[in-house]
């Protein structure tokens, strides 16, 4: 198989992500992937806590389609297994578990859903309970003996809540060690996450050497706020919007957000990039609200297409503008 060059590949990976850790070893990565002809293994995971991805999600997502089009191996990784855990990273409590009936019932929504961003054809798509499931006591020991608790609780959010005497669970110290252990299974090359998963991802690069590995390297991308205007983009904060919510839903909510969110939003959600990013961002400055209408435009064809973002807006305009009756409400 033949790969842009290194230099090529580097540009765009780069571009809007916050840090690559450490970067020096991607382009080794790169270049040796180039001289065997053999694709990356790129993963991220997603916990199936609720049945939507959100656009929040999107912003990574979109990383993982410029790996897919550079031609490496993209692992869209279901968290079946770990959202019976719940990820702790930037909570100030335990989480509450879900069933697995539940779980189940939202996973099965998230491969038709990413589907609006990736070619689903060229994707691994992979339940992490299929290698975590099977593991026995004496494997789980030998996953912890990997890392130590002074390490592990140097993690900011467990930090915080030791020294405010809030409890952690010992599930919740496995986590981590388990997100870890999907990298081990696929064989990961590079991971994709969040800024609140930095400690996550880099700690992997420990536990994959203990098992003989070669450390994966982390791509650590930026994380939209929400609606609320200040929490991270968050279904535990429910202050997010699907990517299969009904555009009228998408387009609404994208109008609902705080003109402080604007900048970072067009920069994060709105798919522009270049001279028509930098336009745009001119815009929010000069015409706040016509930018707002001209994001959630953006925003909801992404997701729906022009058709989408039409009914989106005309539904908008017939609600909150004109102050009119929608076509079709609700009979109670």
């Amino acid at each position: 198989m033949t790969f842009p060059s290194v230099n090529e590949q580097m540009d765009a990976i780069r571009r809007g992500a916050l840090e690559i850790v450490p970067e020096e070893e991607l382009a080794e990565k790169l270049e040796r992937s180039r001289e065997e002809g053999e694709p990356l293994v790129v993963k991220q995971g997603f916990d199936p806590t609720r049945p939507d991805l959100h656009i929040g999600h999107a912003v990574s997502i979109r990383k993982l389609k410029t790996f897919q089009d550079l031609g490496h191996q993209v692992v869209f990784v279901v968290g079946d297994y770990t959202a019976r855990v719940g990820d702790p990273s930037g909570r100030s409590e335990t989480r509450p578990t879900l069933s697995p009936e539940e779980i189940e019932a939202n996973a099965e929504t998230y491969a038709a859903q990413v589907g609006k961003i990736l070619d689903v054809d060229r994707v691994r798509v992979e339940y992490n309970s299929k290698w975590l499931a099977p593991l026995n006591l004496a494997d789980i020991l030998e996953l912890t003996s990997a890392y130590t608790v002074a390490r592990m609780l140097e993690r900011d959010d467990f930090e915080k809540r030791l020294r405010e005497s809030r409890p952690i669970s010992m599930m919740e110290l496995m986590y981590p060690l388990m997100q870890a252990y999907d990298s081990v299974a696929l064989g990961a090359d590079v991971e994709l996450g969040g800024s609140d998963q930095k400690f996550n991802l880099v700690m992997t690069r420990t536990i994959q050497e203990r098992y003989g590995q070669p450390p994966q390297v982390c791509l650590i991308m930026p994380l939209l706020r929400g609606t609320d205007g200040e929490q991270k983009m968050s279904k535990s904060y429910d202050n997010y919007i699907g990517i299969s919510e009904p555009p009228e839903e998408v387009y609404g909510k994208t109008m609902s957000i705080p003109d402080s969110l604007l900048a970072e939003w067009y920069e994060l959600a709105s798919g522009l990039t270049g001279d028509d990013l930098a336009a745009a961002l001119e815009d929010v400055e000069s015409d706040p609200y016509e930018a707002k209408r001209n994001l959630a435009w953006l925003v909801t064809g992404t997701y729906h297409g022009k058709d989408g973002a039409k009914a989106g807006r005309e539904h908008f305009d017939t609600v909150f503008r004109k102050k009119e009756d929608p076509d079709e409400m609700p009979e109670v």
